[in-house]
């Protein structure tokens, strides 16, 4: 639809120009401006906050399934892009449908990561889903308030004597957005680091506060 409505506005664009009679210099600039445009390079790929990444997917994943729900969210890399403040190259949204009891993931991303990852977004084949359970629940959009990089802002806060520490800050991070029965609504987690070598630290996507370690 977007490539129609832009070839509908190249059209009536001729037009204009056609009915206008300019005068001989006119013609010229506009190419030399067009050239111009052409030459210029475009800038690398950059990574995105969560939020842009997800109303992206959840437009494609709605058609597969208008009753779907959010069940995660997660980030991922793609060589030769940095994520940084929360920002990631790759995110991986998992929807749930309860009437065809299945789940879907969808993939944007903004540069391609060979095998698996096209730059775009991608949805994967459906999965068998048995529906919610204590540790893995399903969350509204609405709760979903608290975008990846704030939630990074208040996890680096939280973590700053862990990351004034020799090495650690150079070290990768992770986020994921899911929900489970004990807490209240959606939380980021923020892996800094790895597990066995790392800082934890949880964000509520809805209220933006610490929860803990």
């Amino acid at each position: 639809m977007f490539a129609n409505l832009c070839k509908a506005s190249f059209a009536v664009g001729l037009l204009t120009l056609a009915a206008c009679s300019p005068s001989p210099s006119t013609p010229v600039a506009a190419k030399s401006d067009a050239d111009a445009a052409k030459q210029t390079p475009a800038g690398p790929p950059q990574p995105v906050a969560a939020k842009e990444a997800f109303w992206k997917m959840y437009t494609p994943a709605h058609s597969w399934a208008p009753d779907l729900v959010t069940i995660g969210l997660k980030s991922g890399e793609a060589a030769g892009v940095k994520n940084a403040d929360g920002k990631a190259a790759i995110w991986r949204a998992v929807f749930g449908s309860p009437s065809k009891r299945q789940s879907r993931t969808y993939v944007y991303a903004v540069a391609d990561q060979p095998p698996d990852v096209l730059k775009g977004i991608k949805g994967q084949l459906p999965e068998p889903w048995g529906g919610p359970t204590n540790a893995v629940m399903p969350f509204h959009t609405g709760d979903f308030s608290v975008d990846s990089d704030a939630a990074y802002k208040t996890a680096a806060s939280k973590a700053s004597e862990w990351l004034k520490q020799k090495d650690n800050a150079e070290k990768p991070v992770s986020l994921s957005l899911g929900a489970a029965a004990k807490y209240e609504g959606p939380v980021w987690a923020i892996m800094f680091g790895t597990s066995k070598s790392g800082y934890l630290a949880l964000v509520n996507a809805t209220s933006g506060e610490v929860l803990s370690k």
